[in-house]
């Protein structure tokens, strides 16, 4: 008899985690993987940044820290809030977690009683559902289709409320599709909540600074100042400053609910890295001038990325206004057999078949709540993507 809990029995590996160490293991055992997987930047940390973590090594900034963050990181956030957004925060509404996916789960655990329904955009960041499950909610998913931008609508959100609705989850820009609700979208669905007292928001912002094309962000605290005391605005320093690996989330909200992410913190991780901290002071309140051209890059590479696929034949994609994901509709090559006569049944079975086929690592579309897709990361180089584009154009003419 398994000692572990009947809720663990539910919640599965996450899917990216699992591709990423598959895809290191075959480059491990000699295989010529190219992994488009990782959601991760392929810059480096950017160097005042990593300076500011050694001084505070030869400082001896090495022991605990409060629970919630130093006070020094916690005014750089409250800074960054005004700076970028507008929006005024106190100490009290500032939480750090160790990365942002810590500041979610702290925010479900702390507030989702059994039964209590968490509505979700689909596609959606693989965790979203899992965290909610551990917590003893119950996702509502509503779907998201490519035809309406990946967005949802102000109609599907009213009609996915019910009294036990606690939380909506609204991301953007998008993982996995990169897409971005401007402001006028950001607003209809936020006249939507006034009417519904009872739903919170979480706000996951953490793609904020990576938008092309002159889009303009809008976080929906700003735009919809009524809902301010109802609004979990997450952020953190992994994806714009190239930090995943530094573990900085951070989160903004009613002063209640940060309380009670504090406590349970407390007794579990207690404090994120001391050194990590005071890196993350220096990218908030640091210069910006590598945004633009990592940004120009990253556009570079999605306009090369969305051309390609688009060209494939079975392949089709959107063109994502954020983030560094395109969302490819595979549905041209679902039902084609591979040349050892295997059918491919869905978007798992096609990226099964590209890495064990081209040696290309993706993301199946059911994974994020949404098939047949499949997401390509294209935080890498270009080299990278030539060849892999390449590569999948092979496994998809090879099919018949």
């Amino acid at each position: 008899m398994s000692i572990v809990t009947r809720r663990l029995a539910a919640i599965k590996p996450s899917p990216t985690l699992s591709l990423m160490t598959k895809a290191k293991e075959l480059k491990a055992a000699g295989k010529d993987v190219i992994g488009l997987g990782a959601g991760e930047p392929d810059f480096d940390t950017p160097n005042h940044i990593k300076l500011a973590a050694k001084k505070a090594i030869d400082n001896g900034e090495t022991k605990y820290t409060p629970v919630d963050g130093t006070p020094v990181l916690k005014q750089a956030i409250i800074g960054k809030f005004k700076r970028d957004n507008g929006l005024s925060y106190e100490p009290d509404n500032i939480i750090v977690g160790t990365g942002g996916k810590q500041v979610l789960y702290n925010a479900f655990m702390t507030t989702l009683d059994e039964g209590d329904e968490v509505i979700i955009p689909a596609p959606y960041w693989v965790s979203y559902p899992d965290m909610v499950a551990l917590a003893g909610g119950t996702s509502v998913f509503v779907s998201c289709p490519k035809e309406a931008g990946f967005k949802m609508t102000p109609d599907q959100l009213e009609a996915a409320i019910t009294p036990k609705t606690k939380w909506l989850v609204f991301n953007s820009p998008s993982n996995p599709t990169g897409a971005a609700y401007s402001r006028e979208e950001v607003k209809a669905l936020a006249q939507v909540l006034l009417a519904h007292p009872h739903v919170y928001v979480i706000s996951d912002d953490i793609y904020e600074h990576l938008v092309y094309d002159g889009f303009e962000f809008s976080t929906m605290a700003e735009v919809e100042p009524r809902l301010f005391d109802r609004i979990l605005t997450a952020n953190g320093v992994s994806k714009a400053y190239a930090m995943t690996g530094w573990r900085i989330g951070y989160a903004a909200g009613p002063k209640d609910i940060v309380k009670a992410m504090k406590t349970i913190q407390g007794q579990s991780t207690s404090n994120a890295c001391s050194i990590a901290q005071a890196a993350a002071v220096e990218a908030l309140n640091g210069s910006h001038d590598f945004l633009v051209p990592r940004n120009n890059e990253f556009k570079k590479r999605r306009d090369y990325v969305v051309a390609r696929m688009n060209d494939i034949d079975g392949l089709s994609c959107t063109v994502p206004e954020g983030a560094f994901y395109v969302f490819v509709c595979c549905d041209g090559v679902i039902g084609k057999k591979t040349a050892d006569g295997n059918v491919i049944a869905g978007d798992a079975d096609f990226v099964a078949y590209l890495l064990d086929a081209v040696g290309v690592a993706a993301v199946q579309g059911s994974a994020f709540g949404l098939e047949p897709y499949f997401r390509i990361s294209y935080a890498t180089s270009m080299d990278n993507l030539e060849k892999a584009c390449d590569r999948i154009a092979k496994a998809c003419a090879d099919l018949c």
